[in-house]
């Protein structure tokens, strides 16, 4: 089994109405609340098969709510066959979606999805530098500020640099270009990448890393496209040496 994953504010799904059919017991409006937001996670694979998630306090603290209204939360999702709850040990999703993404994941290496970067995100910060108005680049400068304040926690960085890049990829205003920085990004949550990602996610990298997401911020702002794709180009090959070292 894995270890737990960090906490990160969750969006109020539309599946509350689904659990209320499920559940063998009427779900009050909290409860359901906070298991429509967990099991969307789980489907949308922020956590993973067989991933342990956080303790009950935590969930609490979280979603402002009872360690009681957790545990209801936990039997609801366990009744759906979504979690698994081990005495001593903790929750572990049970979940498990087998799809053609699924397998892409689990025969591409960190280095591969990287090389893949390298390809399109040049292209991707051209697009943001010509397309993205200004609420675009007050989401991607949101998104910068998410990465900046992780406080050095790998888990944390790795979400908010994940929402940094897609931010980047929306600021190019082109659909297939979004949609293929989504599968990118679905690579990312599996489990080769975990690995590297504790590995990897150093608090000096992440100082580094963020640092040069700065710089590349300012270029995208500034409209300085030579730049802009110089530093995504030093960002990716610069991963791509610290991949090589650490593997």
């Amino acid at each position: 089994m894995k270890t737990a994953r960090g906490s990160a504010p969750l969006a109020t799904g539309p599946d509350s109405r689904s659990t209320r059919k499920n559940s063998s017991n009427r779900v009050g409006g909290t409860t359901s609340n906070v298991v429509a937001q967990l099991r969307r996670r789980i489907m949308e694979g922020d956590y993973a098969y067989e991933e342990r998630l956080p303790a009950e306090r935590n969930l609490a603290e979280e979603f402002g709510v009872s360690r009681g209204t957790i545990r209801s939360v936990l039997q609801i999702l366990e009744q759906q066959h979504m979690v698994m709850r081990q005495v001593g040990s903790g929750t572990y999703v049970t979940h498990r979606e087998v799809t053609n993404q699924q397998e892409i994941s689990s025969v591409t290496s960190p280095l591969e999805m990287n090389e893949v970067r390298i390809a399109i995100e040049p292209q991707m910060v051209r697009l943001a530098i010509t397309n993205a108005s200004s609420r675009e680049l007050d989401e991607l400068l949101e998104a910068l500020r998410q990465c900046e304040e992780c406080g050095g926690d790998p888990e944390k960085f790795a979400r908010a640099d994940t929402a940094f890049h897609m931010a980047l990829a929306n600021c190019s205003r082109n659909k297939l270009m979004y949609w293929l920085y989504e599968r990118i990004s679905e690579v990312r949550r599996h489990s080769q990448w975990r690995t590297m990602k504790a590995k990897l996610l150093t608090p000096e990298r992440i100082d580094f890393y963020n640092g040069q997401h700065r710089k590349l911020y300012q270029a995208i702002a500034a409209r300085d496209t030579t730049r802009a794709v110089n530093l995504i180009k030093d960002h990716l090959y610069g991963v791509h040496d610290d991949l090589l070292e650490t593997d």
